[in-house]
């Protein structure tokens, strides 16, 4: 797996006109296919007077949820160029739609093909991309009189700490690099009074 994935951080847009019509792109950030079918339905009704809404996405950290959608255009003409630039452009947890408004005269596959391409080529120029280290969230329980010394492993291995709840049974949760966090759950394992549980990668 990657130590490393980009997302882009804000909703950002790009645009391409061509013998009149006219290709809106809307790139969103999006953590999961139903959020990304919701950004869809929203767009759909912001743009509800145009012909076409074609998109893709890309979802996950080696974005292995995916869909591309040509809503109505030749087929390979709108979702596969635009799906391809997610690709180049290496983005994963992204929706990209490209509206477009018909302006009468036809474009070709290629002329077609070009506009979806640049459209959301200049959506994602426009877009704040970050770079996030892939993760492992664990959960951590442990007794209280133990709380010193788990809170000073926690310092000395710099671990983010996500959410704590300290009762007479505490509650830590955490994350910790992919690339280290086999040592780190082997470690807390060994403890009779810890109970480590993985809870998910981001």
């Amino acid at each position: 797996m990657k130590e490393f994935y980009n997302v882009i951080e804000d909703k950002s847009t790009g645009l391409y006109k061509e013998k009149g019509s006219k290709f809106i792109a809307v790139a969103l950030p999006v953590d999961s296919v139903e959020r990304a079918m919701d950004a869809l339905a929203d767009i759909r009704k912001e743009y509800h007077d145009a012909r076409h809404h074609c998109y893709a996405y890309r979802i996950g950290i080696e974005g292995e949820e995916y869909r591309l959608n040509d809503d109505g255009e030749p087929s390979g003409t709108a979702g596969k160029p635009i799906y391809g630039q997610l690709l180049s452009f290496d983005v994963t947890n992204i929706l990209v739609v490209v509206v477009r408004y018909f302006g009468g005269t036809k474009l070709g596959v290629s002329g077609l093909i070009r506009a979806y391409k640049s459209a959301t080529i200049d959506a994602l120029q426009q877009a704040s991309v970050k770079r996030k280290t892939v993760v492992d969230v664990y959960e951590l329980l442990f007794p209280y009189e133990m709380m010193n010394t788990v809170m000073k492993w926690i310092k000395d291995e710099k671990v983010e700490i996500r959410e704590r709840d300290f009762n007479l049974d505490c509650k830590i949760v955490f994350s910790v690099k992919k690339s280290r966090s086999g040592s780190f759950e082997k470690k807390f394992s060994k403890t009779n009074k810890l109970k480590i549980k993985y809870l998910r990668t981001e």
